[in-house]
């Protein structure tokens, strides 16, 4: 089966050979593009936007990830407009992860599209499966914050520091804690009059 079918059936939910040869080599080429990436710190933002048209699905215009960045693959990632990840962002992007505009990461940020079998024989054979996640736009993710496989977390959210964030999110919420639930929602009185 080509790289393509795969990343196709990977997709689609169903399970799938973790220990291919085809995959092997994209995470792979993901690990020598990302390194090449968190290398290029400091040059030209154009330079390294390019670098990362090479290893993503989509990019948006100013995106930047600090150093280290680390992905699965990369080919499963879009991200929209002005994204921004603080260091140490690590994505599993077997199942598809798709940001929106203007979304911002604080420090050691997971997502996980991918997981092991829970049988072990299986899990030992290499069986994995893998479902998306989706961020909206104009989204504000804490610190320490971990994205599992399957959710979506709406329009002008914010996701607490170290939250866990298992089950999908509303658009235009205050979410915080393991698992992630909704504290309150976003309202006019969180307006500051800010003025750049």
């Amino acid at each position: 089966m080509t790289l393509e079918a795969q990343r196709q059936h990977i997709l689609s939910g169903g399970m799938y050979n973790d220990l291919t040869e085809e995959l092997t080599q994209a995470r792979q080429r993901a690990v020598l593009l990302t390194t090449e990436y968190n290398s290029s710190f400091g040059q030209p933002q154009e330079q390294r936007e390019a670098i990362l048209r090479r290893l993503l699905h989509a990019v948006g215009r100013g995106c930047h990830f600090e150093p280290t960045f680390r992905c699965e693959f990369g080919f499963n990632i879009s991200l929209g407009d002005h994204f921004y990840a603080n260091f140490d962002c690590v994505i599993l992007d077997g199942g598809g992860v798709t940001i929106g505009d203007h979304v911002l990461f604080g420090p050691r940020v997971g997502i996980y599209t991918s997981n092991h079998s829970l049988d072990p024989a299986e899990r030992a054979a290499g069986a994995c499966y893998a479902k998306p996640a989706t961020i909206g736009d104009h989204v504000w993710i804490g610190g320490d914050v971990t994205i599992n496989q399957g959710v979506t977390i709406g329009d002008n959210t914010v996701v607490g520091s170290g939250s866990v964030v298992t089950r999908s999110i509303p658009s235009g919420v205050v979410a915080v804690g393991s698992p992630a639930r909704v504290l309150r929602e976003i309202t006019d009185a969180d307006r500051t009059g800010y003025r750049p």
